[in-house]
């Protein structure tokens, strides 16, 4: 088995859809900067509500991948 060294990093994803939303949206993201992503892990869940009674899902993420 080959040894491997992680790094992690925190991010936010948001949606007004729904917590999964949030998440996926977040990776879809990180994906296009961050290679070899390998995990996540969610670290907290909030949401608010405006004005307008509209519902804003933001999902923090704490995500883990290989370094080169």
């Amino acid at each position: 088995m080959t040894d491997h060294v992680y790094k992690l990093t925190e991010i936010v994803g948001t949606s007004t859809k729904g917590s999964d939303q949030a998440i996926e949206a977040a990776l879809s993201r990180a994906r296009g900067t961050i290679r070899n992503i390998r995990w996540f892990e969610v670290q907290a869940t909030r949401g608010f509500v405006d004005s307008d009674g509209v519902t804003n899902y933001l999902v923090t993420l704490k995500v883990g991948f290989t370094l080169d």
